[in-house]
């Protein structure tokens, strides 16, 4: 008997729903389920409407500065509820763009309900949707993760905020706790400072973004310290309690306690996959102890005729992972299968100056056992970063010495993020770093920097 559809994918995050619609120009029958969010966690929660949040927040902070470029503004008013408000604003767009994709595509049709595998059929598979069970011969699993939540004592009894429900607190807080100095909790921190919260960051390292090179890790913690951001390093969140005014937190450090208290608190402390509810277990599809889905490196499962992709199935959890997910499965599914998880992947941190990044870091390439040369150039020595004003920051570049292929960077700089691609094109091209030395940039331009931290090999 024939599936009712040749592929089900669910979960509709930055992969899903390209590859249904790729596949349905193709045609094949293809059915996406969806629960909640329509493009996951950065269309919803995450990259549209913390950028778009985070632009106000830059927005208050120049004009806090003004007077540095001759320019009085005699009071600088944050309307907290107008901020988020536009974030929102930019999110609905982005989620009826979405919505309009899937009504033009014939072929392809969209269940807003939570689905899951109910076990085999034939050589196919089951898919319950609702009250219905439905049949696909491949199945396609993209749903994404959401905020780890610690098992530490009281969390249950005390009101928090997190990543995936920022958006909804419309009430700017008094005195932010944020427990955890990753990318998010650094991130949110520097925007809810710049709206005008104290805020205190409690990381239990001694080292705030633990996978950073200790050098940059300190240069971004002195710029948010500038800011006003208070740090506790090895400190450990122990206790939650409710006060009549926010929330107690009992902290541990050095074996000692120590009590600190915040109108609201937030909680940074990680992702988790969402693969809890989907009935993996019906057809044996194998997961590692924290969730993630195994695959391989075309992002088949251990099921012959089941994928994933995004952020459950392990490896670099970004969008833009996420979005060459689909390329790798559209070439499974479509093409000649050549396309894998063999990839450099450069990321950022969204804080102002940006961090950009690509590939090692100088302790990881200097742990693999390579011979490596590092060249650094501080952006206060550039000329358009000085004429601008964003002088914060350095660029750093890690060069094998024996191929002079560039084997990572860090640029923490005004548009850290943009111009870190100025390595990532060298580093897929395997390209010399004297290509970039030898290059004529325009001037004046913060990009020169770049070429300045190559000249210092």
């Amino acid at each position: 008997m024939k599936a009712d559809y040749d592929v089900f994918i669910i979960g509709a995050g930055q992969a899903g729903p390209p590859l249904a619609r790729a596949l349905a120009h193709a045609g094949q029958r293809v059915a996406l389920a969806e629960r909640k969010h329509l493009g996951g966690s950065c269309v919803n929660f995450g990259c549209t409407p913390t950028k778009a949040a985070f632009a106000s927040a830059r927005v208050a902070h120049v004009a806090r500065r003004a007077g540095e470029y001759g320019i009085r503004i005699p009071s600088i008013g944050v309307d907290f509820k107008a901020v988020l408000e536009r974030a929102k604003g930019v999110v609905a767009q982005s989620v009826a763009h979405l919505e309009r994709l899937f009504q033009d595509t014939d072929g392809l049709t969209l269940m807003r309900e939570h689905a899951r595998l109910a076990g085999r059929d034939g050589d196919g598979f089951t898919v319950t949707v609702g009250g219905r069970r439905l049949t696909a011969g491949r199945i396609v699993l993209d749903t994404g993760n959401r905020s780890r939540i610690p098992a530490i004592d009281g969390i249950d009894a005390v009101p928090f905020i997190d990543a995936d429900h920022w958006l909804e607190h419309d009430a700017l807080p008094h005195h932010l706790l944020i427990v955890g100095a990753g990318y998010v909790g650094l991130e949110m921190s520097q925007f809810y400072r710049r709206m005008g919260a104290q805020v205190t960051v409690v990381h239990t390292a001694d080292q705030i973004a633990e996978h950073e090179d200790r050098d940059v890790a300190e240069a971004l913690q002195h710029v948010l310290e500038g800011e006003g951001i208070r740090f506790l390093l090895e400190h450990r969140a122990k206790r939650f309690s409710r006060t009549a005014t926010g929330v107690r937190t009992t902290l541990e450090v050095g074996g000692k306690e120590q009590a600190i208290e915040s109108s609201h608190l937030f909680l940074a402390t990680g992702r988790r996959p969402n693969t809890d509810d989907l009935g993996l277990d019906t057809v044996g599809v194998a997961v590692s102890d924290n969730g993630i889905v195994e695959v391989n490196e075309r992002l088949a499962t251990s099921v012959a005729g089941i994928w994933a992709a995004g952020d459950i199935r392990g490896g670099p959890m970004f969008t833009h992972t996420s979005w060459d997910d689909y390329r790798i499965l559209a070439s499974q599914l479509l093409g000649d299968g050549a396309r894998t998880t063999d990839r450099i992947v450069p990321y950022a941190v969204f804080t102002d100056p940006e961090l950009g990044r690509v590939g090692m870091s100088e302790l990881q390439a200097r742990e693999s056992g390579k011979r490596v040369r590092v060249g650094r150039f501080e952006m206060r020595d550039n000329g358009k970063a000085k004429e601008i004003g964003e002088t914060q920051g350095f660029c750093k570049v890690v060069v094998d010495a024996e191929s002079e292929q560039i084997l990572g960077a860090a640029v923490l700089a005004a548009h850290g993020g943009e111009l870190v691609h100025l390595f990532v094109d060298l580093m897929n091209a395997h390209a010399r770093y004297g290509v970039l030395r030898d290059a004529i940039h325009i001037h004046p331009t913060l990009a020169e920097a770049m070429q300045s931290a190559v000249a210092q090999l």
